[in-house]
């Protein structure tokens, strides 16, 4: 046999395996343990530091869209947020809550380019520990594990709530919510990045749209996508946002990440070798879904949805401790 053909049988062998991988060892969301061992796993064996950097998240390629280093347009992600946040000339020293931190890249830039005092927190102990290892000694940036369900901070703790990407491993988007604004002082800023669904009220989805949206959901251990009419009505619901919440849609700018997140295990091959052939055929299992968010994003299947709301002045002794037990949401979209 030519040496092509060995090839071409290997490549169809390869991607025997990497699909048999992805639909017999799905990561479906069962309660926040699987979130916080899917992202253990991811962090210890490097992977996906390796390509996608130190942000755990999309990036922003302009508007309208325009080619990009990859993992540049991340870092510009996070300023863009900044900007659209209108954070960037709150002062230094402006305390940060980073919900979803990952292994802190976005704290990092906030801390450091901005003079904001971040703490990030992550279901991950794996997360935490490397967000520690990656920080530098000065920088005001400390990670902790926590759940954003449930935070353990009082009411009232932050000028600044930030999440990039969160949302969709939270069980109850109501509780979700609530908790994003009870942590955030009175006249806070709340700014949140998000994957978000279709509104299905408006246009219910069809058979093959639940199909895709299934594996969405199962392959990364997300319980649900809300939409972004829905957030941000959730937001609203609190009755703790002054005015009215502030919404965006940036899935033009954000649409080419997917594409680049699968180019990177072609321009840097060095990860095969790093990684040996177990993390290659990890990495390959991860191409389906990838294929299929770039799918339900761009036939607006999904939205990139950006939210901002403002904490509205008046007494902070509101908060109902068993309101998580009280009010199972059913508002889940």
């Amino acid at each position: 046999m030519s040496t092509l053909l060995y090839s071409i049988i290997g490549f169809l062998l390869l991607l025997v395996i990497g699909i048999a991988a992805y639909f017999l060892t799905a990561r479906k969301y069962q309660s926040s343990s699987t979130v916080a061992n899917s992202y253990d796993q991811w962090t210890v064996d490097g992977i996906l530091e390796f390509y996608w950097g130190e942000h755990i998240h999309l990036g922003h390629y302009g508007s309208p869209p325009r080619s990009k280093d990859f993992l540049a347009a991340k870092s510009d992600f996070v300023h863009e947020m900044v900007k659209w946040g209108g954070i960037e000339k709150l002062p230094p020293g402006t305390t940060v809550l980073d919900v979803g931190c990952g292994i802190g890249g976005s704290s990092r830039i906030l801390a450091r380019d901005y003079g904001f005092a971040v703490t990030g927190i992550t279901i991950s102990p794996i997360q935490v520990k490397r967000a520690q290892e990656l920080t530098p000694l000065g920088l005001n940036a400390q990670f902790a594990v926590d759940d954003a369900m449930a935070l353990s901070f009082p009411d009232a703790s932050f000028d600044v709530v930030w999440s990039i990407e969160a949302g969709p491993h939270m069980p109850d988007k109501t509780v979700f919510a609530r908790e994003l604004m009870r942590v955030l002082k009175p006249g806070g800023v709340l700014v949140v990045a998000d994957w978000n669904q279709r509104d299905d009220r408006q246009k219910p989805l069809n058979f093959w749209e639940k199909r895709v949206m299934r594996q969405l959901l199962d392959q990364w251990s997300h319980p649900a996508f809300s939409s972004i009419e829905g957030f941000s009505e959730l937001l609203a619901g609190t009755e703790l946002v002054e005015g009215e919440v502030i919404t965006a849609d940036w899935t033009q700018e954000t649409l080419p990440s997917w594409f680049d997140s699968i180019w990177q295990g072609v321009a840097r091959p060095e990860g095969l070798v790093r990684f040996g052939l177990s993390g290659f055929i990890k990495s390959v299992r991860e191409v389906p879904t990838l294929l299929l968010m770039r799918l339900a994003f761009g036939v607006r299947l999904c939205r990139f949805g950006m939210f901002r709301a403002v904490r509205a002045n008046g007494t902070t002794e509101f908060m109902d401790r068993n309101f998580a037990n009280q009010n199972p949401s059913s508002l889940v979209r």
